[in-house]
């Protein structure tokens, strides 16, 4: 059997759950996950529904599972995307929460530690209640527009929420 792209630059349990729920990367995916892997920078510019979230995302996402098996991930935004439209950071937020939520279930079901990844959202729609647990409790990725990035880095308590731990 043919390894895909996912079988070489993913940690074991992300790519099981990328080869089940999907037939074959994208050569979009392919392509990217290549030169991520290689250590390049990547622009992913692509179709509608060719598969660029995950084609950005999983290999920020591979890393982080990898980390968390040999300790708890620290709070702190280790992925940051910055969408030009709120609506846009809705859709990517929802797209992240069921690779996540996938990730998490195989990890239980091999008896192993979840990986804690947490995504939020930070746009002019979020509560004040939020914007608290996430300056007590940062993501690991976070989304957000412009406008709200602004905001954040420069409030009173904004850059400690984005404050990196460490590269990934």
């Amino acid at each position: 059997m043919e390894r895909t792209a996912a079988d070489r630059n993913f940690h074991p349990v992300v790519s099981s759950w990328f080869n089940d729920a999907f037939e074959c990367e994208t050569p979009v995916q392919a392509a990217a996950w290549k030169e991520v892997a290689s250590g390049s920078h990547v622009l992913i510019a692509a179709p509608t529904g060719s598969g660029k979230t995950l084609a950005a995302f999983l290999c920020a996402i591979s890393k982080l599972v990898e980390e968390s098996r040999d300790r708890p991930l620290a709070d702190g935004v280790r992925v940051l995307y910055v969408s030009p439209l709120k609506a846009l950071s809705n859709d990517i937020e929802r797209n992240l929460q069921d690779p996540l939520a996938g990730i998490e279930l195989r990890l239980e079901a091999d008896g192993q530690r979840p990986s804690g990844i947490r995504v939020m959202i930070r746009t002019g729609d979020t509560t004040p209640g939020e914007r608290q647990r996430m300056r007590k409790h940062p993501p690991q990725i976070l989304v957000t527009t412009p406008e709200s990035l602004y905001l954040l880095l420069t409030s009173a308590s904004g850059p400690d929420c984005v404050k990196t731990p460490h590269q990934i």
